[in-house]
């Protein structure tokens, strides 16, 4: 594992481009046409982040127990939706229960609380502070843990919870449909393929600019959000996802023995805040896309508080 020391000056290398691209996509929010970030998006899910994990995967450590990242996602989820549904249920004796009263509310809030944003922010995080090495964990985490459990169990709540009339098959559709999980397969089949040293490394350039694409686009995204309403369920929901359920599975992980880099890569991974999926099913199901929109803004910006608790309590282990 690497020392303290390190990963802290690791922090601030990432904090640069973390602010500095998606300051820029912030302001270029603010520039560009509003459909910007909709072609950018396109982009990365259709080429830019299938390509990433491709070259990503070539050069990660596929050793040792990885089954434990999606599992260990799955736990996450169902610890969050759960702890927020245990909120929920104690409303009349708890504070702020006036402001979640109504089921469209209640779903935006257990989402929330549930999937986070693994991808486009787990995976620059992950790569800057604890290197290419340990990647395939997060890519475990977030392919087979926080995608499906966006489109699976995200579903099933925000039904429930909505009064949209998605079709569930469409969604189911999406999962089957998304290139990030055709290229992972691909990407562990032929991770050791041999490459001539310029494709291979045009390959690892190429991944490297989508992170920051990816950086980019989440401040243009969050240049869209003009809500700030709704703090205090906000704060609740993400103290739930970003705080307790990290503390709880990393505390408990390292009782079951899972240390060193991989247990920092799975506490970072869980500790993002919510995924923009969030406020894609808020949309579909008529949830209440205000709490989402705050949600996640507020979430966004917390990530730089958040992010050196980790590695003070997770960093030597």
């Amino acid at each position: 594992m690497m020392r303290m020391s390190s990963l802290h000056t690791n922090l601030i290398q990432l904090y640069l481009p973390l602010i500095g691209w998606a300051g820029f996509g912030w302001l270029c929010g603010f520039l560009l046409p509003k459909t910007a970030p909709l072609y950018l998006g396109q982009f990365l899910f259709w080429l830019g982040v299938p390509i990433g994990i491709i070259a990503f995967l070539r050069r990660a450590d596929l050793s040792g127990a990885i089954w434990i990242a999606p599992v260990t996602a799955w736990v996450a989820i169902l610890l969050g939706a759960g702890l927020a549904w245990l909120y929920l249920n104690h409303l009349p004796s708890l504070p702020g229960s006036s402001a979640l009263q109504a089921k469209p509310r209640q779903g935006s809030f257990l989402l929330s609380a549930m999937v986070g944003n693994t991808g486009y922010l787990g995976y620059p995080v992950t790569l800057a502070l604890v290197g290419q090495k340990y990647f395939a964990w997060a890519l475990f985490y977030d392919l087979l843990g926080s995608a499906l459990g966006a489109y699976g169990l995200g579903v099933l709540l925000a039904a429930q919870f909505g009064a949209g009339e998605q079709s569930r098959w469409r969604l189911v559709q999406a999962i089957l449909k998304n290139p990030a999980l055709w290229s992972f397969a691909i990407g562990l089949l032929y991770r050791n393929l041999p490459l001539p040293v310029p494709l291979e490394q045009g390959l690892q350039g190429f991944a490297w600019s989508t992170i920051a694409l990816s950086l980019v686009l989440i401040g243009m995204r969050l240049s869209q959000l003009t809500s700030w309403s709704n703090l205090r369920p906000s704060v609740i929901s993400l103290s739930i996802k970003m705080i307790g359920v990290p503390l709880l599975l990393g505390l408990g992980l390292l009782l079951l023995g899972v240390k060193g880099a991989p247990h920092l890569v799975i506490v970072l991974q869980m500790a993002m805040p919510p995924a923009f999926a969030t406020l894609v099913l808020a949309e579909v199901y008529d949830l209440d896309r205000d709490l989402a929109v705050t949600t996640l803004a507020i979430g966004s910006l917390g990530l730089l508080a958040t992010l050196p608790l980790w590695l003070w309590l997770f960093g030597n282990t």
